[in-house]
């Protein structure tokens, strides 16, 4: 751990010194001797770095929304090269280089925190050990070591002897109460981050080897803080449990104003905003016009929360426009009855079908009609008289051998075919 501490001891001195200017703000108020005044400025120490690491952290959540984004694409071309590991890293690299993804970027915040990390415990090491460090000088080495925080000295550790603890004025149970106490702290709120993160901010459309991943470490990571966290100095385990919190509660704004897309937390987003949207018929924020801006530019790619959302707006008789904004809509609005009142198209009159006939109405139409028709009846008799008398066969056809009209008819009348016959084919013989 010295090897360790020394190749970050260009910081150190920075480090003491941001600590030292919160003593004296603290000390004045709670006293210079007090764990208030030490702890409090480690505290600070903190969120003064979170502050700092704001921008890293959200690269990180933008890459860790791309890796999920590829995560499809990337398990295609596991299965496409899985004999050909190099060739399989050559079109790993090439995606990643075409989406402008860096899977470095997830762990950006925790590689920044670590020279910090590394400056503070060899800053508490050293008061343990009684040496001056940085910008830390003899009286303020024994202002920190009069320093408890609820009965634990700022530099001791749970696994210290009861002669060490004795000699910073400390019994060994108070020591292992407060740090165990913190440790589990500590690895709670690990957990509940990471867990946070995989239960609400997932997409759960996709099954992909990352959420596996995920799932994993939201098992491992708190084990590893319990196993590590007895080898931390009281005053790293205020800082790592700040830090912790600190990330729990920025993880907690970012999935409940900026989700990921197909979560269970943009589900309630867009629920939360559509009320909204309904009841003031506009979009306030620029960050809630961001996304509906976001949401509108996809059109069928959308997904099952994002079409909830869109219909709902035209249930609403309000529409979604490219840039963000909502309007009325001329599509959705509503149509006014006789009265007054407004119905939608869905409730619009139906178009009439004609009833159907029953099978006697249908056979006996014709007969209905014909009697209808009343006047047309002897005409149609008179017609028939007509052709009858036509029909007859004259004196002159039947001496000119024709044969008579009635006989085709006849014929015609029996089943055969009107019209010229076609010619039988000669019988061989």
């Amino acid at each position: 751990m010295d090897t360790i501490a020394s190749l970050f001891s260009f910081i150190t001195t920075p480090v003491s010194w941001v600590i030292v200017q919160f003593h004296s703000v603290y000390g004045a108020l709670f006293g210079p001797d007090t764990g208030w005044a030490w702890g409090l400025s480690i505290v600070s120490l903190v969120i003064l770095i979170r502050i700092c690491l704001i921008p890293l952290f959200v690269k990180q959540i933008k890459a860790t929304r791309a890796m999920q984004t590829l995560q499809p694409e990337m398990k295609k071309i596991q299965e496409r090269y899985k004999n050909d590991k190099q060739r399989q890293s050559e079109e790993m690299m090439k995606l990643y280089k075409e989406t402008g993804t860096n899977p470095l970027s997830s762990c950006l915040p925790i590689l920044a925190q670590s020279p910090f990390f590394f400056a503070l415990y060899h800053v508490l090491n050293s008061i343990a050990s009684n040496d001056t460090i940085g910008v830390i000088n003899t009286s303020l080495l024994e202002s920190a070591q009069k320093a408890h925080i609820v009965g634990a000295p700022l530099a001791v550790k749970f696994t210290d002897s009861a002669s060490k603890v004795e000699a910073l004025g400390a019994s060994l149970t108070d020591v292992r109460v407060v740090t165990a106490i913190m440790i589990i702290l500590m690895s709670a709120s690990q957990f509940f981050t990471q867990r946070q993160l995989m239960t609400k901010n997932v997409d759960t459309t996709v099954k992909t080897p990352f959420m596996q991943q995920q799932k994993m470490l939201m098992y491992v990571f708190p084990v590893m803080f319990a196993v590590f966290g007895i080898n931390f100095p009281v005053g790293v385990l205020v800082y790592w449990l700040t830090t912790n919190v600190w990330t729990m509660g920025q993880q907690m704004y970012v999935i409940r104003n900026n989700p990921t897309p197909g979560s269970k937390a943009q589900a309630s987003y867009l629920e939360r905003l559509h009320k909204y949207v309904a009841q003031h018929h506009k979009v306030s924020k620029r960050r809630d016009r961001a996304i509906v801006k976001a949401i509108v530019a996809k059109g069928r790619d959308r997904n099952e929360f994002e079409r909830k959302f869109i219909n709902g707006l035209t249930k609403a008789g309000l529409a979604a426009q490219a840039d963000g904004t909502v309007i009325k809509s001329d599509t959705a609005a509503a149509v006014e009855a006789e009265d007054g009142t407004p119905i939608t198209t869905a409730g619009a009159p139906k178009r009439q079908q004609p009833k159907r006939q029953s099978k006697s109405q249908r056979q006996h139409g014709g007969v209905g009609g014909a009697k209808a028709a009343g006047e047309d009846e002897p005409k149609t008799s008179l017609t028939k008289s007509d052709e009858s008398e036509d029909a007859k066969p004259s004196a002159a056809a039947k001496k000119g051998g024709a044969k008579p009209a009635g006989g085709a008819r006849s014929k015609a009348q029996s089943g055969q075919r009107k019209g010229p016959q076609r010619p039988k084919s000669p019988s061989k013989k």
